[in-house]
């Protein structure tokens, strides 16, 4: 008799009644010990420098599956576009394997309901949002808080016949299985903590990223960031949701060749405002990482601010009052006072922000020339927004071979705003830190400075 492949017999599939092919050996087989089946299913999300995505969803079996043959099309995600289908070891996608009890179904993060924040109309009388016309308010104010982030949740059918590892093979089904769990790619690598400042009475939550590894017996840098008004939120992890500027420092890449603590502050009030003032939050922040310097083992020769808007603006406040503090600042968008900012003159910064944010680009401007004619080694260059990594990188080494310790880019006027979107109100603005924390060797550049020291290049 010819043989046959396990696409040349029509069988019945479950209780849907879809008609898939499989194999005679490959049947008996499973008839005789029973199909493997999806037992579960988990969201998947990722953050993007614009906010978090459900970006796949991984189907649980109760037996390994084969990686080879699986298609796009084995399976559907209601309302998604599905863009890639392979195996597992756990709900991980880093953990891909030939085989495996999870199917990681990889989703386009580019569908129109990928993004999980929500903007809400704001109800409370009297108060604006934190990314409204005006400003976002006074320091220490308590905003509208305008954004949430949906719970993803995601709704999978296997309508392919996939090939269990065992030989048998697991048949098609049109029983839709709903998300149970959720696996929030490096967010959930962080800690949710509170501190209780005994100097100014003041409660703070945070995030902290331990090293996977940390070892007491070593010394490692922390990275402090700060997020915007826009973020301004009383849930924890708001921070973590909003954007790279947290989560990029810890990412798996980055912690391979940089180990490091992150520290991401979660602020329920205006932390910095337009009139170059703080809340007392600046100073709270300061004690909880002597706090936790004290606690593990981090170097404070290494101790590193950034932070996008608000939080760059107390970043600048930051190493104005505390100018031995850090050895080396990441200022993302962010403006001050030019007659305060004298002490900047001295430290390793690099500045980032675009020529259309009408209010920091101007601000920027301002401040560097007080520090220029303090005397600081400045060096300037102007990049573009759409540039691919490997062009971040060339024009990166150009400026840097000048070999500053201070180094002021700017974005090219509308090479920040995504095809589509308007330049208008705040675009200029928010758009800036959606690429500035994806800039790889802005990273490196920051680990490379030392307290006290040169930069060792």
């Amino acid at each position: 008799m010819k043989s046959h492949t396990r696409r040349k017999f029509l069988v019945t599939g479950g209780a849907a009644g879809l008609l898939v092919a499989i194999g005679v050996p490959a049947l008996a087989r499973t008839l005789a010990r029973g199909a493997a089946r999806a037992t579960a299913a988990t969201a998947v999300t990722e953050v993007f420098g614009d906010g978090i995505r459900l970006t796949a969803v991984a189907v649980e079996y109760d037996a390994p599956v084969r990686g080879d043959g699986l298609t796009a099309s084995d399976f559907q995600v209601e309302g998604r576009t599905v863009t890639d289908v392979y195996t597992s070891t756990s709900a991980n996608p880093a953990d891909r394997a030939d085989a495996g009890r999870f199917v990681i179904v990889g989703l386009s993060p580019g569908d129109d309901n990928a993004l999980l924040a929500e903007k809400l109309q704001l109800q409370r009388a009297g108060q604006a949002s934190p990314g409204g016309a005006g400003g976002p308010g006074k320091a220490g104010d308590i905003p509208a808080y305008d954004t949430v982030y949906r719970e993803p949740r995601a709704s999978v059918v296997q309508s392919g016949v996939l090939a269990a590892a065992d030989g048998g093979v697991i048949p098609a089904s049109g029983h839709a299985l709903e998300t149970s769990r959720v696996e929030n790619l490096i967010v959930d690598d962080f800690r949710q903590l509170e501190f209780h400042d005994p100097a100014t009475g003041r409660t703070l939550r945070y995030n902290l990223f331990v090293p996977k590894d940390y070892d007491p017996e070593k010394s490692y840098p922390l990275v402090l960031f700060m997020h915007d008004a826009g973020a301004t939120s009383d849930v924890t992890r708001t921070t973590l949701f909003q954007g790279l500027g947290a989560v990029a420092w810890a990412s798996p890449a980055d912690q391979a060749s940089r180990p490091c603590f992150v520290l991401a502050p979660q602020f329920t009030e205006i932390i910095a405002d337009d009139d170059s003032r703080t809340s007392d939050a600046l100073d709270t922040t300061i004690d909880l990482i002597r706090a936790l310097a004290d606690e593990y083992g981090i170097d404070r020769d290494r101790l590193y601010t950034t932070g996008q808007s608000g939080g760059c603006m107390l970043s600048i406040a930051m190493d104005i009052k505390y100018p031995d503090f850090f050895a080396a600042s990441f200022l993302v968008a962010g403006q001050w006072d030019p007659a305060l900012v004298k002490p900047l003159a001295r430290q390793k910064l690099w500045i980032l922000v675009s020529q259309d944010d009408a209010k920091a680009f101007p601000g920027q401007n301002a401040i560097v020339d007080v520090l220029a004619q303090e005397g600081a080694k400045i060096s300037r260059a102007t990049w573009d927004g759409t540039w691919s990594a490997a062009q971040f990188r060339e024009a990166f080494d150009a400026i840097d071979a000048e070999g500053s310790p201070i180094n002021y880019v700017t974005f090219a006027p509308g090479t920040v705003i995504p095809p589509g979107q308007s330049a208008a109100g705040a675009s200029g603005h928010r758009n800036t830190w959606r690429i500035a924390y994806s800039i790889a060797p802005i990273r490196e550049w920051i680990f490379r400075q030392h307290r006290g020291q040169p930069d060792p290049q």
